[in-house]
């Protein structure tokens, strides 16, 4: 088992290395990478992003959005968590074999006095509280298998991020199974850091003498390339995502707004703009002009600053609308 160096925060680049370790690296080799991210919610393969975080919160937070490879549920990463990443052979026993993956991290806190198991699926739980969600992706003759584990982090931003408004949302994606979540660090016997930790773990991942890989110039290139196509483009963020309906309501001076609306390949359909307020102008030309556009708050509003709004909502202000729609 090899490691590749990565110390990277930003998790468009993390992962694109993870995919970059998947396919381009030698296959007949196995790797290991540990990794952090900025505060981050990463979203899975099937899952509607829309309907998977606290938008309003994310904004405020100013914190990063990104789709992963692999199926599961969506989970948040700060500084205070800690991402692990085999690449191996698909073609081997320990396919779809969660618990073979966990169990250097269970033997790693069984060395510092904290007593963990794995449960469920793909879990990893202190006192029946999860610690670690662990999720799988196949690329042919390849498995990369990565999973999270929260050492210190703000759990109350965690919940926060990934609490999705009361309004009314039916998504056709695979919705996140939310579980009472812990941190390692209150169980530790003697309190380390997180990058004391990351050591620890490394002996029981890879047993000494350890073997580092450095990516080249050459093939940090490759990584960015891929970042660029793939992670940093919202059309996958959140133009990926399955069929999500939607009903969003709010009341302003101007009067009660309803929206309803589905949101398809990322894109408004269906939009029906009901309420008691007052307009000049049938809001149904508003409702042919929106559908169509990426449900992304500055393609809307560039929408909307085309028409003459006043002329469809008496007393609601654009920025009004918007929130409506987004928050």
């Amino acid at each position: 088992m090899i490691r590749i160096v990565n110390d990277h925060t930003d998790p468009r680049i993390n992962l694109a290395v993870e995919e970059y370790a998947l396919n381009y690296l030698d296959p007949r080799e196995e790797y290991v990478i540990l990794w952090q991210n900025e505060p981050t919610v990463v979203v899975g393969r099937n899952q509607n992003t829309v309907a998977e975080v606290n938008a309003p919160f994310i904004k405020e937070r100013g914190i990063h959005v990104v789709r992963r490879l692999s199926g599961g549920g969506a989970v948040y990463h700060d500084f205070g968590n800690l991402n692990f990443t085999f690449i191996v052979d698909a073609q081997k026993e320990m396919v779809s074999n969660f618990e073979y993956f966990t169990r250097p991290v269970i033997q790693a806190l069984a060395s510092l006095g904290v007593e963990a198991e794995f449960s469920g699926r793909n879990d990893i739980t202190i006192d029946g509280k999860k610690f670690s969600g662990n999720a799988q992706y196949w690329s042919k003759n390849r498995l990369l298998h990565h999973g999270t584990i929260l050492f210190n982090s703000q759990l109350d931003v965690v919940q926060e991020a990934l609490n999705v408004s009361a309004d009314k949302l039916q998504s056709k994606g695979v919705k996140s199974v939310r579980s009472r979540v812990t941190n390692i660090y209150p169980y530790l016997k003697t309190p380390i850091t997180i990058d004391e930790f990351k050591e620890v773990l490394l002996q029981f991942l890879i047993p000494e003498p350890r073997k580092d890989y450095v990516l080249s110039d050459e093939e940090w290139a490759i990584v960015h390339r891929l970042k660029e196509e793939r992670y940093a483009r919202w059309e996958w963020n959140y133009g990926a995502s399955p069929e999500c309906e939607m009903e969003k309501e709010k009341r302003f001076a101007g009067g009660k707004l309803e929206l309803k609306l589905n949101v398809v390949d990322g894109l408004i359909q269906d939009l029906h703009i009901f309420g008691d307020f007052f307009g000049r102008r049938d809001v149904t030309e508003l409702e042919n002009l929106l559908n169509g556009t990426q449900y992304r708050e500055s393609a809307v509003e560039d929408v909307l600053g085309q028409v003459e709004f006043a002329e469809y909502f008496v007393g609601i202000t654009k920025e009004e609308f918007l929130q409506c729609l987004f928050d």
